[in-house]
């Protein structure tokens, strides 16, 4: 019996009521969020020991970080590392996107070590499979992509990432109009040249009914992939991106009859001012069910700083509905992400969500806020760095340059201090 379901039946599953704690909202509140299908918690049966986590309608703002190998880089080490730092940065959320090495073992490596939800995109695991027996991608059967999907639900994966709206029609779409860079998820791309090879449709799109049935087995929140989303500005809500939502809004409707959370993948690059635009596009045809976007990215000439890019379009998106972020990392474009990329990614994601929360009038999102300004009104720089989203930097930054006169102020105002001459001025009585 899936969390979907118990939540229709008007019964309170523990989970629900530790993520509402979490929430500070009502328990009953959450639940017909859930049942409603505005709101998910993604949790694989197999996996009990992970922290609850609820995105969606009227909820904080959640971060998700993608950590995984590459075919050039493929240290299981380093992946756990990011892991840990990713979830002590506060990440609500991470997904394996191990494409290199042996992914299996790093799955499950991550898996047993994550206190968090864990989402992965099975269709790697068939490529790297094919790759393992010496098979091309598109020798690939559709019960090779079922098998891989399989293995992951079995293993424990709480919520997968499937590209099922990269229809042939869908496909037929983004040719005709003309695309600037045509597919950039990798994902969509790889099953794009596996329909062509074949002349067969998806068979994600095909067979959706056999992914819903695993996904109800393990009780698998399926995040339903933006295989066509834009991957530059010039690309941003055109035909086949809008095509593949409306397909994804008619599957997501087949999930919940199947009892099956449902989240969606949105875009992706896009300029800001069509990002509101989107989020209503994707609440309208897609029933309400969760969002989960790729920042979106607002320019397309920032590589070194796409943490910065992604965060503007995160937090406008957020303001404007969107509910789960994915960070994007400064390496985004350029490499596989350090320990250190991760966690500034995170950090970065982590501001747009609070400021949307804010702007989204989370009951408490202010609080911390308003307890900042107190601190700084008193000078109280202990609580200001302990107040802080980063506080190991903020630490760091004070420490290495203290005043040497009056260690009340900093270095930036010394004595010209604008609260100390302010409190000289104003009186309070």
């Amino acid at each position: 019996m899936t969390l979907l379901h118990r939540a229709r039946s008007g019964k309170l599953p523990e989970e629900v009521a530790r993520a509402a704690a979490e929430e500070g909202i009502a328990p009953e509140k959450l639940r017909e969020s859930i049942a409603a299908g505005r709101a998910v918690i993604p949790r694989n049966r197999k996996r009990r020991d992970i922290r609850p986590v609820a995105i969606g309608e009227g909820l904080r703002v959640k971060i998700n970080a993608n950590v995984g190998t590459s075919r050039d880089r493929a240290d299981i080490s380093a992946e756990l590392e990011k892991t840990r730092v990713a979830v002590a940065a506060g990440a609500d959320a991470v997904m394996d996107l191990s494409t290199g090495g042996p992914i299996d073992e790093i799955r499950r490596a991550i898996l047993a070590e994550c206190p968090v939800p864990v989402g992965t995109v099975p269709v790697y695991q068939a490529a790297a499979d094919a790759a393992s027996r010496g098979k091309s991608w598109v020798e690939l059967s559709p019960d090779d992509f079922f098998d891989g999907i399989l293995k992951q639900a079995e293993d424990g994966v709480d919520f997968m990432t499937v590209h099922c709206g990269v229809t042939r029609d869908a496909l037929s779409r983004l040719v005709r109009e003309g695309r600037r860079l045509d597919i950039v998820s990798r994902g969509g791309s790889l099953l794009a040249e596996w329909m062509e090879f074949n002349g067969l449709e998806n068979p994600f799109f095909e067979h959706y009914d056999r992914l819903l049935d695993i996904c109800r087995e393990y009780d698998i929140t399926v995040s339903l992939g933006d295989g066509l989303r834009p991957g530059c500005l010039a690309d941003a809500t055109d035909r086949a991106q809008v095509h593949e939502l409306m397909t994804l809004g008619e599957l997501t409707e087949r999930a919940w009859k199947r009892d099956v959370q449902v989240m969606i993948e949105g875009p992706g690059h896009v300029p800001l001012h069509q990002i509101a635009a989107n989020v209503q596009l994707q609440k309208r045809l897609c029933h309400g069910a969760p969002f989960y976007v790729l920042g979106p990215l607002v320019t397309d000439i920032a590589p070194g700083y796409d943490h910065i890019t992604s965060a503007i379009g995160g937090a406008i998106a957020a303001w404007n509905g969107a509910d789960f972020l994915c960070y994007v990392t400064p390496s985004e474009h350029l490499r596989l992400p350090s320990v250190e990329d991760v966690r500034t990614g995170v950090i970065a994601s982590r501001i747009a969500a609070h400021a949307a929360d804010i702007a989204r009038g989370i009951p408490g999102a202010m609080e911390r806020d308003n307890r900042m300004a107190d601190a700084r009104r008193r000078l109280d720089w202990k609580a200001q760095i302990e107040l802080s989203l980063d506080p190991e930097t903020a630490r760091g930054m004070r420490s290495g340059s203290l005043p040497t006169v009056d260690e009340a102020v900093c270095t930036m105002c010394a004595d010209l201090c604008a609260i100390k001459t302010s409190q000289k001025a104003i009186r309070r009585g």
